[in-house]
Protein backbone atom coordinates (compact mmCIF):
# COMPACT_ATOMS: atom_id res chain seq x y z
CA UNK A 1 0.00 0.00 0.00
CA UNK A 2 1.38 3.40 -0.93
CA UNK A 3 1.77 6.20 1.59
CA UNK A 4 -1.01 8.12 -0.15
CA UNK A 5 -3.31 5.11 -0.01
CA UNK A 6 -2.50 4.44 3.63
CA UNK A 7 -3.06 8.07 4.64
CA UNK A 8 -6.37 8.30 2.75
CA UNK A 9 -7.59 5.05 4.26
CA UNK A 10 -7.07 6.49 7.75
CA UNK A 11 -8.69 9.82 6.90
CA UNK A 12 -5.35 11.64 6.49
CA UNK A 13 -5.39 13.28 3.05
CA UNK A 14 -2.22 15.33 3.40
CA UNK A 15 -0.28 13.03 1.05
CA UNK A 16 -2.77 13.31 -1.80
CA UNK A 17 -1.68 15.31 -4.86
CA UNK A 18 -2.80 18.96 -4.94
CA UNK A 19 -5.57 20.19 -7.23
CA UNK A 20 -4.64 20.97 -10.82
CA UNK A 21 -6.33 22.78 -13.68
CA UNK A 22 -7.69 19.43 -14.87
CA UNK A 23 -9.64 18.68 -11.70
CA UNK A 24 -13.38 18.23 -12.33
CA UNK A 25 -15.64 20.71 -10.61
CA UNK A 26 -18.31 18.08 -9.90
CA UNK A 27 -17.73 14.37 -9.28
CA UNK A 28 -20.64 11.96 -8.85
CA UNK A 29 -20.12 8.47 -7.44
CA UNK A 30 -22.26 5.34 -7.52
CA UNK A 31 -21.10 3.71 -4.28
CA UNK A 32 -21.33 0.02 -5.13
CA UNK A 33 -19.95 -3.16 -3.63
CA UNK A 34 -20.83 -3.03 0.08
CA UNK A 35 -22.62 -6.37 -0.02
CA UNK A 36 -19.83 -8.12 -1.91
CA UNK A 37 -17.25 -6.63 0.47
CA UNK A 38 -19.09 -8.23 3.39
CA UNK A 39 -19.66 -11.53 1.59
CA UNK A 40 -15.97 -11.86 0.73
CA UNK A 41 -15.19 -11.56 4.45
CA UNK A 42 -18.08 -13.81 5.54
CA UNK A 43 -19.66 -10.90 7.38
CA UNK A 44 -23.35 -9.91 7.52
CA UNK A 45 -24.41 -7.79 4.55
CA UNK A 46 -25.29 -4.89 6.83
CA UNK A 47 -21.66 -4.77 8.02
CA UNK A 48 -20.65 -3.93 4.46
CA UNK A 49 -23.08 -1.02 4.47
CA UNK A 50 -21.67 0.28 7.75
CA UNK A 51 -18.11 0.04 6.45
CA UNK A 52 -19.24 1.83 3.30
CA UNK A 53 -20.86 4.54 5.43
CA UNK A 54 -17.61 5.04 7.33
CA UNK A 55 -15.87 5.57 3.99
CA UNK A 56 -18.13 8.46 2.98
CA UNK A 57 -16.45 11.09 5.14
CA UNK A 58 -12.99 9.90 4.12
CA UNK A 59 -13.91 10.45 0.48
CA UNK A 60 -15.50 13.83 1.28
CA UNK A 61 -12.24 14.94 2.86
CA UNK A 62 -10.16 13.51 0.00
CA UNK A 63 -12.37 15.35 -2.50
CA UNK A 64 -11.73 18.61 -0.65
CA UNK A 65 -7.99 18.03 -0.69
CA UNK A 66 -8.08 17.26 -4.43
CA UNK A 67 -9.98 20.47 -5.23
CA UNK A 68 -13.39 18.98 -6.06
CA UNK A 69 -16.11 21.54 -5.32
CA UNK A 70 -19.18 19.32 -5.70
CA UNK A 71 -19.40 15.66 -4.68
CA UNK A 72 -22.62 13.73 -5.26
CA UNK A 73 -23.01 10.27 -3.72
CA UNK A 74 -25.73 7.81 -4.72
CA UNK A 75 -26.78 6.70 -1.24
CA UNK A 76 -30.28 5.21 -1.66
CA UNK A 77 -32.26 4.77 -4.87
CA UNK A 78 -36.01 4.58 -5.38
CA UNK A 79 -35.46 0.93 -6.33
CA UNK A 80 -33.72 0.19 -3.02
CA UNK A 81 -37.08 0.11 -1.24
CA UNK A 82 -37.54 -3.32 -2.86
CA UNK A 83 -34.75 -4.80 -0.74
CA UNK A 84 -35.57 -6.84 2.39
CA UNK A 85 -37.22 -4.70 5.05
CA UNK A 86 -34.45 -5.40 7.55
CA UNK A 87 -31.80 -4.14 5.10
CA UNK A 88 -33.80 -1.00 4.29
CA UNK A 89 -34.20 -0.28 8.00
CA UNK A 90 -30.46 -0.78 8.50
CA UNK A 91 -29.71 1.68 5.69
CA UNK A 92 -31.99 4.29 7.27
CA UNK A 93 -30.31 3.71 10.64
CA UNK A 94 -26.96 4.09 8.93
CA UNK A 95 -28.01 7.47 7.53
CA UNK A 96 -29.10 8.56 11.00
CA UNK A 97 -25.81 7.31 12.46
CA UNK A 98 -23.76 9.07 9.78
CA UNK A 99 -25.47 12.38 10.50
CA UNK A 100 -25.06 11.96 14.23
CA UNK A 101 -21.38 11.24 13.82
CA UNK A 102 -20.40 13.64 11.04
CA UNK A 103 -22.90 16.53 10.87
CA UNK A 104 -20.73 18.58 13.24
CA UNK A 105 -17.65 17.88 11.12
CA UNK A 106 -19.44 19.10 8.00
CA UNK A 107 -20.02 22.38 9.82
CA UNK A 108 -16.43 22.54 11.06
CA UNK A 109 -15.08 21.94 7.57
CA UNK A 110 -17.65 24.28 6.00
CA UNK A 111 -19.14 21.66 3.69
CA UNK A 112 -22.64 22.45 2.49
CA UNK A 113 -25.00 19.45 2.54
CA UNK A 114 -27.72 19.11 -0.10
CA UNK A 115 -29.96 16.25 -1.18
CA UNK A 116 -31.58 15.14 -4.41
CA UNK A 117 -34.53 12.77 -4.47
CA UNK A 118 -37.78 12.72 -2.51
CA UNK A 119 -36.63 12.76 1.09
CA UNK A 120 -40.21 13.18 2.36
CA UNK A 121 -40.53 9.38 2.16
CA UNK A 122 -37.64 8.79 4.55
CA UNK A 123 -38.48 7.79 8.14
CA UNK A 124 -38.54 10.69 10.57
CA UNK A 125 -35.59 9.41 12.61
CA UNK A 126 -33.38 9.85 9.53
CA UNK A 127 -35.15 12.73 7.80
CA UNK A 128 -35.18 15.18 10.73
CA UNK A 129 -31.43 15.17 11.43
CA UNK A 130 -30.86 15.31 7.68
CA UNK A 131 -32.99 18.43 7.36
CA UNK A 132 -31.21 19.95 10.38
CA UNK A 133 -27.78 19.30 8.83
CA UNK A 134 -28.95 20.92 5.59
CA UNK A 135 -30.04 24.01 7.50
CA UNK A 136 -26.85 24.13 9.56
CA UNK A 137 -24.62 24.10 6.45
CA UNK A 138 -26.77 26.17 4.11
CA UNK A 139 -24.50 29.22 4.03
CA UNK A 140 -21.27 27.43 3.09
CA UNK A 141 -20.06 27.91 -0.48
CA UNK A 142 -16.62 26.32 -0.73
CA UNK A 143 -17.52 22.64 -0.97
CA UNK A 144 -20.84 20.87 -1.43
CA UNK A 145 -21.80 17.28 -0.59
CA UNK A 146 -24.96 16.10 -2.33
CA UNK A 147 -26.60 12.90 -1.07
CA UNK A 148 -28.93 11.18 -3.53
CA UNK A 149 -31.62 9.71 -1.27
CA UNK A 150 -34.76 8.01 -2.51
CA UNK A 151 -33.48 9.21 -5.87
CA UNK A 152 -34.08 7.93 -9.38
CA UNK A 153 -33.46 9.86 -12.59
CA UNK A 154 -36.71 8.68 -14.18
CA UNK A 155 -38.79 9.68 -11.15
CA UNK A 156 -36.97 13.03 -11.06
CA UNK A 157 -37.76 13.61 -14.73
CA UNK A 158 -41.42 12.72 -14.25
CA UNK A 159 -41.69 15.21 -11.38
CA UNK A 160 -40.14 17.93 -13.53
CA UNK A 161 -42.40 17.18 -16.49
CA UNK A 162 -45.49 17.26 -14.26
CA UNK A 163 -44.43 20.69 -12.98
CA UNK A 164 -43.94 21.92 -16.55
CA UNK A 165 -47.33 20.51 -17.57
CA UNK A 166 -49.04 22.32 -14.71
CA UNK A 167 -47.30 25.58 -15.62
CA UNK A 168 -48.33 25.18 -19.26
CA UNK A 169 -51.94 24.39 -18.29
CA UNK A 170 -52.02 27.53 -16.13
CA UNK A 171 -50.74 29.61 -19.03
CA UNK A 172 -47.47 30.42 -17.25
CA UNK A 173 -45.31 28.57 -19.76
CA UNK A 174 -45.41 28.37 -23.55
CA UNK A 175 -44.67 24.74 -24.54
CA UNK A 176 -43.31 25.86 -27.92
CA UNK A 177 -40.70 28.00 -26.18
CA UNK A 178 -39.62 25.24 -23.79
CA UNK A 179 -35.86 24.62 -23.71
CA UNK A 180 -33.38 22.56 -21.74
CA UNK A 181 -32.89 25.35 -19.19
CA UNK A 182 -36.61 25.25 -18.38
CA UNK A 183 -36.42 21.52 -17.68
CA UNK A 184 -33.10 21.72 -15.82
CA UNK A 185 -34.53 24.38 -13.50
CA UNK A 186 -37.17 21.86 -12.38
CA UNK A 187 -34.87 18.91 -11.80
CA UNK A 188 -33.71 18.01 -8.30
CA UNK A 189 -30.24 19.27 -9.25
CA UNK A 190 -31.33 22.82 -10.09
CA UNK A 191 -28.50 25.16 -9.09
CA UNK A 192 -25.91 22.36 -9.07
CA UNK A 193 -23.51 22.12 -12.03
CA UNK A 194 -23.70 18.97 -14.15
CA UNK A 195 -21.19 16.28 -13.16
CA UNK A 196 -17.90 16.34 -15.06
CA UNK A 197 -16.89 12.87 -13.89
CA UNK A 198 -19.11 9.95 -12.91
CA UNK A 199 -17.45 7.10 -11.02
CA UNK A 200 -18.88 3.67 -10.26
CA UNK A 201 -17.08 1.36 -7.89
CA UNK A 202 -17.05 -2.47 -7.73
CA UNK A 203 -16.47 -3.12 -11.43
CA UNK A 204 -20.08 -2.75 -12.56
CA UNK A 205 -20.54 -0.68 -15.72
CA UNK A 206 -24.10 0.63 -15.65
CA UNK A 207 -25.69 3.93 -14.56
CA UNK A 208 -28.53 2.43 -12.50
CA UNK A 209 -30.94 5.32 -13.06
CA UNK A 210 -28.47 7.90 -11.69
CA UNK A 211 -28.27 11.45 -13.10
CA UNK A 212 -29.24 10.26 -16.57
CA UNK A 213 -29.90 13.76 -17.92
CA UNK A 214 -27.22 15.62 -16.00
CA UNK A 215 -24.47 13.14 -16.96
CA UNK A 216 -25.02 13.61 -20.69
CA UNK A 217 -21.44 14.87 -21.15
CA UNK A 218 -19.82 13.41 -18.05
CA UNK A 219 -16.71 11.29 -18.34
CA UNK A 220 -17.23 7.77 -16.99
CA UNK A 221 -14.76 5.93 -14.77
CA UNK A 222 -15.41 2.37 -13.61
CA UNK A 223 -13.25 1.19 -10.73
CA UNK A 224 -12.94 -2.49 -9.80
CA UNK A 225 -12.48 -1.51 -6.14
CA UNK A 226 -15.41 -2.19 -3.81
CA UNK A 227 -16.77 0.96 -2.16
CA UNK A 228 -15.54 0.32 1.42
CA UNK A 229 -12.00 0.01 0.02
CA UNK A 230 -12.26 2.96 -2.40
CA UNK A 231 -9.88 5.43 -0.76
CA UNK A 232 -8.35 8.80 -1.51
CA UNK A 233 -5.72 7.34 -3.81
CA UNK A 234 -8.45 5.56 -5.81
CA UNK A 235 -10.21 8.90 -6.20
CA UNK A 236 -6.95 10.54 -7.23
CA UNK A 237 -6.44 7.79 -9.85
CA UNK A 238 -9.88 8.54 -11.27
CA UNK A 239 -8.97 12.22 -11.51
CA UNK A 240 -5.73 11.39 -13.30
CA UNK A 241 -7.68 9.36 -15.85
CA UNK A 242 -10.14 12.24 -16.23
CA UNK A 243 -7.33 14.76 -16.80
CA UNK A 244 -5.93 12.63 -19.62
CA UNK A 245 -9.20 12.70 -21.59
CA UNK A 246 -10.31 15.21 -24.19
CA UNK A 247 -13.79 16.57 -23.54
CA UNK A 248 -15.30 17.57 -26.88
CA UNK A 249 -18.98 18.35 -26.16
CA UNK A 250 -19.89 17.40 -29.72
CA UNK A 251 -16.98 19.23 -31.36
CA UNK A 252 -13.93 17.78 -33.10
CA UNK A 253 -10.47 17.64 -31.63
CA UNK A 254 -9.33 20.13 -34.27
CA UNK A 255 -11.99 22.63 -33.24
CA UNK A 256 -10.91 22.38 -29.61
CA UNK A 257 -7.25 22.81 -30.57
CA UNK A 258 -8.03 25.94 -32.59
CA UNK A 259 -10.06 27.37 -29.70
CA UNK A 260 -7.18 26.71 -27.30
CA UNK A 261 -4.70 28.34 -29.68
CA UNK A 262 -6.95 31.38 -30.03
CA UNK A 263 -7.29 31.63 -26.26
CA UNK A 264 -3.52 31.37 -25.79
CA UNK A 265 -2.92 34.05 -28.45
CA UNK A 266 -5.45 36.35 -26.80
CA UNK A 267 -3.74 35.92 -23.43
CA UNK A 268 -0.32 36.57 -24.99
CA UNK A 269 -1.56 39.80 -26.57
CA UNK A 270 -3.13 40.82 -23.26
CA UNK A 271 0.12 40.32 -21.37
CA UNK A 272 2.15 42.06 -24.10
CA UNK A 273 -0.14 45.07 -23.76
CA UNK A 274 0.58 45.16 -20.06
CA UNK A 275 -2.89 44.04 -19.06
Amino acid sequence: MSAATDNAATGDTRALPPATAGVPRHVAIIMDGNGRWARQRKLPRVEGHYRGGENVMRIVEAAQKLGIKYLTLYAFSVENWQRPAAEVDALMRLLESFLGQYARRLVEEKVRLLTIGDISALPAHARKPLEQAIRDTANFTGHTLVLALNYGARAETVRAVREIARAAAAGALNPDALGWDDLAARLDTAGIPDPDLLIRTSGETRLSNFLLLQAAYAEMYFSPVLWPDFDGECLAAALRAYAARERRFGKTGEQLARAEDAHAEKNACHHAAGG
